[in-house]
């Protein structure tokens, strides 16, 4: 497993989030639905830099330091982009644990279809919402995202079960139906 520092930057202006990716050449996974006012933001950018201050600009829903833990490499062309909040009886650790150790070996074998899968890990909440972690779930297609996620006739229940575990389900916001984008 790969593992690496970055920031990321979570922020409802796309374009803002966008500019501010390509000024660093890092990646960028936007939510293109026509309405982001229920989503919990509208870009993630992922770069690496040591001057924070353009950042804070743009986070206006969170700037992160995090760990990127890639347990498939691989590329994608659509993510399910997944933000989480631990569980309430967990701390921080315990549930990134949980995700990193007993979840992600899961997710390999039920989201068989999944063609890149990244555990991207808060390591401190620089400012915003304090989500524990997000995770990237990369697929082929926008169909095998949406028709073919769970792989075996109990895979939902095992994963839905497994996320109960480790995550706050009813706090941690809905996903985001990402495209990638990459500045590099």
């Amino acid at each position: 497993m790969q593992r690496q520092m970055f920031c990321a930057v979570a922020g409802t202006d796309r374009r803002a989030v966008q500019d501010l990716v390509g000024l660093h050449r890092g990646r960028l996974f936007v939510d293109e639905r026509d309405d982001p006012s229920r989503l919990p933001f509208a870009a993630l950018g992922v770069i690496t830099t040591d001057n924070l201050d353009p950042l804070e600009a743009v986070a206006d829903v969170g700037l992160y330091l995090i760990c990127e833990r890639v347990i498939k490499p691989g590329t994608a062309a659509v993510y399910g982009l997944f933000p989480m909040l631990h569980h309430p009886t967990l701390s921080h650790a315990e549930s990134d644990a949980h995700w990193r150790d007993v979840h992600a070996p899961l997710a390999l074998k039920h989201h068989a279809y999944m063609s890149q899968y990244s555990q991207l890990s808060v390591v401190s909440t620089l400012n915003g919402t304090p989500f524990d972690g997000f995770a990237l779930c990369g697929f082929d297609s926008l169909e095998d995202l949406k028709e073919r996620f769970f792989s075996e006739a109990d895979s939902r229940e095992v994963i839905e079960a497994d996320i109960q575990k480790f995550a706050d389900v009813k706090r941690s916001p809905r996903r985001l139906i990402a495209t990638p984008y990459d500045h590099g």
